[in-house]
């Protein structure tokens, strides 16, 4: 559990990493395990983290950009995906687990340019957009997968509301993100000090936003870090 995987693509660009779908809704969801994958494999997680949960913050670039040439998101079965959304899916198919989506009141724009002027504007201002709900029987869960892309190498100001309004204190945190060249940057730290009551797991996985689309066999293999003694 000690090695971070991070994926840096030959060709960076955007500081914005890659935005995610917003098809899902606020509640949890559980996967269907049986849809057809790249790799169909399971991981059964060591007892010691209990019941988990898959938490991830996404929003979309749907205007003026294709899958291939934005690098925003990705196609699974016909169904376009985020970066961040199909990497959260692919851990909580492999792990059969709930999924949660982090999502605020306000809509972010689809056209690329001006997502990424809101992002920075949200930083520079240090503000803290509403989200539309909390996690439902937070209680419930032993250990949380948080994944989130980088924005101006830091986290979306939602992961920062997130942060604050749940409490994540005797939780096992266990990170993923996606990028467009800044790795995790320094949020690994950020949210440990966020979350000083929490135990953050130093095995974490990051993934260039050029590369999301070939890497479910790297997340299978950073999830079998994970998994119990057979």
């Amino acid at each position: 559990m000690k090695k971070n995987i991070i994926l840096l693509s030959v060709m960076i660009s955007f500081i914005l990493s890659g935005c995610q779908s917003d098809q899902a809704n606020n509640s949890l969801t559980t996967l269907d395990t049986n849809q057809p994958s790249e790799v169909s494999a399971e991981v059964s997680m060591d007892k010691e983290y209990g019941n988990v949960l898959v938490a991830y913050f996404s929003e979309p670039e749907s205007d003026g950009m294709d899958a291939v040439a934005g690098a925003s998101r990705v196609t699974e079965a016909g169904e376009i995906l985020g970066n961040t959304e199909q990497v959260a899916t692919w851990i909580a198919r492999s792990i059969k687990s709930d999924m949660y989506q982090i999502e605020s009141v306000d809509d972010y724009p689809g056209d690329h340019d001006e997502l990424v002027d809101q992002a920075e504007k949200e930083k520079a201002e240090n503000m803290r957009p509403k989200l539309k709900a909390s996690i439902e029987n937070l209680e419930n869960y032993d250990t949380i997968f948080i994944g989130y892309p980088i924005w101006w190498s830091d986290l979306p100001m939602p992961v920062y509301s997130f942060f604050e309004e749940e409490d994540f204190s005797g939780k096992t945190i266990i990170l993923f993100s996606t990028h467009g060249g800044s790795g995790f940057a320094n949020t690994e730290e950020i949210i440990r000090g966020l979350e000083p009551d929490a135990t953050v797991e130093l095995s974490s996985f990051t993934v260039s936003r050029n590369d999301v689309s070939q890497s479910q066999a790297l997340v299978q293999e950073w999830l079998a870090n994970f998994e119990g003694t057979k």
